[in-house]
């Protein structure tokens, strides 16, 4: 909760700290005898630290507190991008992560493309809007070290990238946890002198400590390099994990980001039916607390049906979006009978007054890949 209260402020102070002046990471862990949290704290200077003491004072300060150095902040990329091995922190969730690779999607900003002189529909039934035209953005795969998940599983999933099970059940799904995408802007990069500083079953099989690199003389490169076993995992899986559009709407400070995934085709009862997982992630800009209480989307297929689904929240739960808690992410999935076709809808929010309104769901094509090869069996080495 800490990363989220603190994260506009830290955003600034590390802008305007070079690399000359790094700044120290630290994590916070404390428990009492209702729940469990982890405050993660992003130090700048020893006046950041006490104003984090009195912070967690004004709470009545918990016993067990713990304050544990994670490592040395460095300076945030403007331009280009990070590299594999790249320890940081995310920024809206607070959880210790590192870079696998990047993905250069096409991102559809519904907030800040003007209108075209005429509207499109995106399908039958869809509301008319307006074209939007997309810009190259870099999102990373990612690791989350194992010891936040616990700490965000309110907020965000953790087994947000899922696969098609290689077997007879066409509707069988498997996870990997701890496999995230982050966008660029949510990466705050640290470094370490551990040459494990992410306890992730992966991480060891995925990349390895390089001596060679010495962070000392080249603060900037990390020391950490991909293995082969990475390399091969990533050209196996690539149709399954590859992340192009992505897409962005913001309705009274609530900001919805969609990002579809292609996961393949499976055949059942003697027709191919098509399958797609989307991440969804909500942010709250704004200073009013908000609910999510209903979801209602519109599931259009190229074969010509149109699917209505209502209910209550999303993934069985209803999140509160506060300035403290500002996002929320989540995934789920979709299945079509044609290899294409799209989505739009509405999440339904509740105001602490008890009024309600409709925060839209920016519509997103449903594609499927020109070279349908069958999906992974899981991941091998």
């Amino acid at each position: 909760m800490a990363a989220c209260v603190l994260r506009r402020g830290l955003l600034s102070a590390l802008n305007k700290y070079n690399k000359n002046n790094s700044l120290r990471a630290f994590s916070f862990e404390y428990s009492d005898r209702h729940d469990t949290h982890r405050l993660r704290s992003l130090c700048a200077v020893c006046s950041l630290k006490t104003q984090h003491s009195r912070f967690l004072s004004s709470r009545n300060r918990p016993e067990g507190k713990v304050l544990e150095t994670v490592g040395v902040f460095e300076s945030l990329k403007q331009h280009g991008k990070y590299e594999t091995g790249q320890l940081f922190l995310h920024s809206v969730f607070g959880y210790r992560g590192i870079v696998l690779f990047p993905w250069h999607a096409r991102l559809y900003d519904r907030d800040v493309t003007p209108p075209a002189p005429e509207s499109k529909p995106d399908g039958p039934g869809s509301p008319g809007s307006k074209e939007v035209k997309g810009k190259t953005h870099t999102y990373y795969q990612v690791l989350i070290d194992t010891r936040d998940c616990p700490h965000i599983s309110q907020r965000s999933q953790t087994e947000a990238v899922t696969f098609l099970a290689n077997h007879d059940d066409s509707r069988a799904l498997y996870a990997i946890p701890g496999l995230d995408y982050v966008s660029h802007e949510d990466i705050l990069p640290y470094n370490s002198s551990d040459q494990i500083p992410i306890q992730h079953e992966l991480f060891e099989r995925f990349l390895q400590y390089s001596p060679s690199k010495d962070s000392s003389s080249c603060p900037e490169t990390p020391p950490f390099t991909a293995r082969d076993t990475l390399r091969a995992w990533q050209e196996k899986n690539h149709p399954w994990l590859e992340l192009s559009d992505v897409h962005r709407e913001t309705t009274e400070n609530i900001r919805v980001t969609v990002i579809p995934f292609y996961m393949g085709m499976r055949e059942a009862q003697n027709s191919h039916v098509y399958w797609w997982r989307y991440c969804i992630r909500l942010e709250n800009l704004g200073e009013e607390v908000v609910q999510l209480r209903e979801r209602h989307w519109r599931i259009f297929s190229l074969s010509g049906t149109l699917e209505t689904v209502r209910g209550r929240g999303v993934v069985g739960r209803e999140p509160v979006l506060s300035k403290e808690q500002p996002a929320f992410q989540y995934s789920s999935h979709v299945s079509l009978q044609a290899p294409s076709g799209h989505m739009w809808g509405t999440f339904r929010m509740e105001r602490p007054d008890g009024s309600h309104y409709d925060v839209r769901i920016p519509p997103f094509s449903l594609e499927s890949n020109k070279d349908d090869k069958a999906p992974p069996a899981g991941y091998s080495w």
